[in-house]
């Protein structure tokens, strides 16, 4: 049987092992696949029994151009790289990984905001460009410093991850409220379940943990951010595209939105022309909510446990049932 892995480096850069996946079949390893040239995806599966990919997107052409594949599995939660009604239509489950970075993505999370309350990266180079020394004041700020106790936490999408933050930030002296469909015992014992207006008008934070969906698709927008209160500040690092970016962008320039944490943008890695580069107290880091080494190794681990799963009959974590 012969295994494929598209894009293998994001996930183990070298510090992390593969063998899981030899005692399956031939495995061939890419660092890199084109994530636009559909004729060299093509070409590097075309053979293949086993498909696994991260980001390197394997449409309905690519499924019907390789006639081999048995199986396909996403190294990530999100699965819209892959074509599964097509994948569904030939008999090809496509299986996902799961609640592998709730505690990885729940800590960045937190991690943004006490950045934005703090600066702390800042305030260490000022301190290594001699600022300190030089300073007349025995201590000095070039940001108002925030402090999170009894201040309100709205976070929108409170499943694991959502609650794992919202977990912290109770443990911070925050007061949480959340917003989504589902709600859960283990969610009121965290939070407080409230409609989407509320949370905009009462939050002093605004946290994203939901998935991308026609509902949720720029959910951050000029209309929403209306009803906040003014100096909000907004968390992301969920899905870029739950964020209007420009709207965010104008309003962190004129204050309605005193700073912004963004670990994810709409079109990724992120593009010189994207506004979010030029707005007031916006941190943008790069998609990195995800990747400590613990929360890859627990990655790859169910990655391997999904393809045995398949091997045996009884594949799990299938998208496209």
């Amino acid at each position: 049987m012969k295994i494929v892995i598209l894009d293998g480096y994001t996930l183990n850069p070298g510090d992390l092992n593969w063998q899981g996946f030899k005692k399956f079949g031939d495995l061939t390893i890419y660092d890199r696949t084109s994530l636009t040239d559909e004729d060299e995806i093509i070409s590097r599966i075309s053979d293949a029994e086993i498909v696994f990919t991260n980001k390197t997107p394997i449409k309905a052409n690519t499924i019907n151009s390789c006639p081999n594949i048995k199986f396909i599995g996403v190294l990530a939660t999100g699965y819209d790289v892959v074509d599964i009604d097509v994948a569904r239509g030939k008999g090809i489950p496509v299986t996902n990984i799961p609640t592998y970075g709730t505690s990885s993505v729940g800590q960045f999370a937190i991690a943004l905001l006490l950045e934005i309350c703090h600066h702390i990266g800042h305030h260490n180079q000022a301190v290594h460009d001699g600022r300190w020394e030089s300073s007349p004041d025995w201590c000095f700020w070039d940001y108002p410093l925030i402090e999170l106790d009894g201040k309100s936490m709205g976070i929108i999408g409170f499943g694991r991850i959502g609650q794992n933050t919202g977990t912290i930030a109770r443990a911070l002296g925050m007061k949480v409220l959340a917003n989504d469909a589902i709600q859960n015992d283990i969610g009121r014992e965290i939070a407080t379940y409230v409609e989407l207006d509320e949370l905009f008008h009462k939050s002093d934070i605004i946290a994203l943990h939901c998935p991308l969906l026609p509902s949720t698709r720029g959910i951050i927008n000029k209309e929403n951010i209306s009803k906040m209160k003014d100096g909000v500040i907004i968390i992301n690092n969920s899905r870029g595209p739950l964020i209007v970016e420009q709207d965010l962008s104008d309003a962190l320039n004129i204050g309605k939105v005193y700073a912004a944490g963004i670990d994810v943008v709409s079109s990724e890695p992120i593009k010189g022309d994207n506004p979010l580069l030029k707005a007031k107290n916006c941190i943008i880091t790069p998609h990195i909510s995800w990747a400590p080494k613990e929360s890859r190794k627990r990655l790859l681990d169910i990655a391997v446990d999904n393809l045995a799963h398949f091997v045996k009959g009884s594949p799990i974590n299938v998208v496209n049932k």
